[in-house]
């Protein structure tokens, strides 16, 4: 089976969030499973995608509204990410430093739309020359999600219309709004199927792409259904179209994340030299920061947010300074300036006790999962989640917020064979608590490390989720 995936991000190439991992990760465990996978990005100019060599594969013009605009597309030579790469060059549209933020301005790019659409018509410009065309496209979020349209509606591309379309929601929030007067743009469809691009009155690709696509997918249950009732005004859409609906849960790749090959950590461990392991990479982590290594110590990873709960932690980590229970806490991570200021505050005042890295640093990463005792995420919205799978992969418990695919991945210590900490509202109140309950674990150093032993043994890698994701693909084939 041939799939393709349509993506604004794949790690390592362009990696922005949760997107770029599983963009990353999924095709080369489709292709080990026996399928044949493929990705297609923008070419950016990140530092990996400069690095590479390429094959030259084709180029053609295509047609943006009345204009037309120029593009090539090339192959990454080695295949060394386990599938075929490939980019498509768009000059003046993705010749840029940013993935979707201008690092000058701090703002998305003003051409955010048209950077979108260009890049989905000209991969659907090549794939209609396939000689065999594709089995599955394979659409990931809104960056994507107007190829089911086009392939459905657009007289250009009615060669593809038989092929099955999957649009995969990794986040709801961002949906790709425009005003429906730029609805000019896409090649000339039947003008009586506007309404297929339109929500509440305006262009919105994602819910074109609920409407269209043959198959839609999220990546967790409990987000599937978390989306009925709250999605950002989409709602009656997710309601509507919940016959075509399911949730994967998304895996991790243990090839990377591995802590016993991990070349980005100080000291590699097996699950059984787990203890031993940890304890020397807690030392490592504790002296680079100045805390002490004795003490519980709270990390927290990823994109200081209203969405990730960023907001909750000022007064979490205050709380915990000035109490009786002492605790190290480690942030990492960066986004809303505001709460930059008030971290980089906190850490002259808390020195000794707080650290805040407000950067992007993949090796630091892996250095505070191997290092961290307990990984928080406390958020407000969480389709799936890596971050607690990341953690568990490294013997590290997740202290997280029962919410998306946090439900489906965290099973709480009260439970017999629990393995995290989960606390249910949005509350100050319930994720100090939470912290509390991660305190008195870590002071019981014996049912700690059965826990510990416990998440070792764990299992989130890839494999399961991929041969889901092939069920699926092969009931759109039958109904084909």
């Amino acid at each position: 089976m041939h799939i393709i995936h349509l993506s604004a991000e794949c790690y390592p190439a362009a990696k922005a969030g949760g997107l770029g991992d599983v963009v990353g990760s999924l095709p080369k465990y489709l292709n080990q499973q026996g399928e044949f996978s493929e990705v297609i990005i923008p070419k950016y100019r990140t530092p990996w995608l400069d690095a590479q060599e390429y094959d030259f594969v084709w180029e053609a013009t295509a047609p943006l509204g009345h204009d037309y605009f120029s593009f090539k597309i090339f192959k990454e030579s080695t295949n060394k990410l386990g599938f075929p790469l490939y980019v498509i060059d768009i000059p003046g549209r993705f010749d840029r430093p940013g993935i979707y933020i201008d690092p000058w301005s701090g703002h998305a790019y003003w051409d955010e739309f048209e950077r979108a659409l260009t890049f989905q018509i000209a991969a659907l410009e090549w794939i209609r020359t396939f000689h065999k065309v594709p089995d599955v496209i394979h659409c990931h979020d809104h960056h994507t999600a107007l190829v089911p349209f086009m392939i459905k509606e657009c007289v250009r591309f009615s060669l593809l219309e038989d092929i099955p379309t999957v649009i995969t929601v990794h986040n709801a929030e961002y949906q790709g709004v425009n005003s429906m007067m730029i609805a000019d743009l896409i090649p000339p469809f039947i003008p009586q199927d506007y309404g297929l691009l339109e929500w509440n009155g305006q262009l919105n690709s994602l819910a074109s792409a609920l409407k269209c696509a043959w198959q839609i997918s999220t990546v967790s249950n409990s987000y599937m259904k978390e989306l009925e009732v709250s999605s950002s005004g989409l709602e009656a859409l997710f309601r509507q179209e919940n016959s075509k609906s399911r949730g994967i849960v998304n895996g991790i790749d243990n090839e990377v994340w591995d802590p016993s090959t991990d070349p980005l950590i100080e000291v590699n461990y097996t699950a059984r030299s787990i203890k031993s392991g940890k304890k020397k990479n807690k030392e490592i982590l504790c002296k680079r920061f100045g805390l002490n290594p004795e003490l519980p110590t709270v990390a927290f990873i990823g994109r200081l947010v209203r969405e990730k709960g960023a907001d909750l932690l000022p007064d979490l980590i205050r709380h915990f300074m000035i109490g009786d229970h002492v605790t190290n806490f480690v942030l990492l991570g960066t986004g809303d300036p505001v709460l930059h200021d008030i971290f980089a505050q906190m850490e002259n005042e808390h020195f000794g006790y707080f650290d805040a890295t407000l950067e992007y640093n993949e090796k630091l990463a892996h250095q505070i999962y191997a290092g961290s005792d307990f990984i928080l995420m406390p958020s407000r919205v969480e389709p799936c989640g890596l971050n607690q799978m990341f953690a568990m992969r490294y013997g590290t418990i997740p202290i997280v917020r029962s919410v998306g695919g946090l439900i489906d991945t965290v099973k709480d210590i009260s439970e017999g064979d629990g393995y995290g900490i989960r606390f249910d509202e949005f509350a100050l109140h319930e994720a100090e608590y939470a912290i509390m309950r991660a305190i008195n674990l870590f002071n019981d150093k014996k049912e700690l490390q059965k826990v510990v032993s416990r998440i070792a043994k764990l299992d989130y890698s890839w494999h399961n989720s991929a041969k889901e994701y092939i069920a699926m693909y092969n009931e759109l084939l039958n109904m084909k």
